[in-house]
């Protein structure tokens, strides 16, 4: 099990150059642009949604990855949560080694419990520009995150934008990760702590 420890900041569309600009300067690289394409999974019920977790499939250009994750704590667009994430052979979920993984009861028994039911809910379309970013001794990837959440729901197709600045703690001291993203909230002004996660924008559109 990972800690999954990262900063969201709600991005406006006239912020997207002057963000991009300030990681440039800030790494001296241009960021590496990378598609993903996400597949949400629950039950009719909303199994997984009721017990506060979310489970998805994400295509990147090495491969497919499954990825199983608590709603943890969202605070000030600080996110603090439980993951578990494994590569898998293609466009499809394996359970059973997703439950061998996760070491906490409760959600595992929520998985368990969801799995002969579960259907695709949604989708969520972006592309990430990355950056990594050294301060205070602490690694944090940085990303620029622009798509969309999509879903259909009785034969209409739903969508909503995502436009977002992740900073995510890869080592080092959290305090680190707080004093980067006020340092980017300086040179960049406007920009909003988000405490929405992407899995929740989608179970929002879908009930909308």
């Amino acid at each position: 099990m990972g800690m999954e420890r990262e900063i969201k900041l709600a991005l406006a569309a006239d912020q997207i150059d002057a963000a991009t600009r300030w990681f440039v300067a800030r790494t001296g690289t241009a960021g590496r642009p990378i598609a993903l394409a996400n597949i949400y999974f629950d039950t009719p019920a909303l199994t997984l949604a009721r017990s506060k977790s979310a489970l998805r499939l994400r295509h990147t250009p090495d491969g497919w990855l499954q990825t199983f994750k608590t709603a943890g704590n969202a605070s000030a667009g600080m996110h603090s949560r439980h993951e578990w994430e494994m590569p898998v052979a293609g466009e499809k979920l394996e359970i059973d080694a997703l439950l061998h993984a996760c070491d906490e009861p409760t959600v595992a028994a929520a998985l368990r419990g969801a799995a002969p039911d579960l259907i695709e809910l949604f989708r969520t379309n972006f592309t990430r520009t990355l950056w990594q970013v050294a301060h205070s001794g602490a690694t944090v990837e940085a990303a620029i995150d622009q798509g969309d959440v999509i879903a259909d729901v009785d034969g209409e197709t739903r969508r909503a934008p995502i436009l977002e600045v992740e900073l995510e703690l890869k080592s080092g001291d959290e305090a680190a990760l707080h004093a980067l993203a006020d340092e980017l909230r300086a040179k960049v002004p406007g920009l909003a702590p988000d405490d929405v996660s992407k899995a929740q924008r989608g179970y929002r559109l879908r009930e909308q």
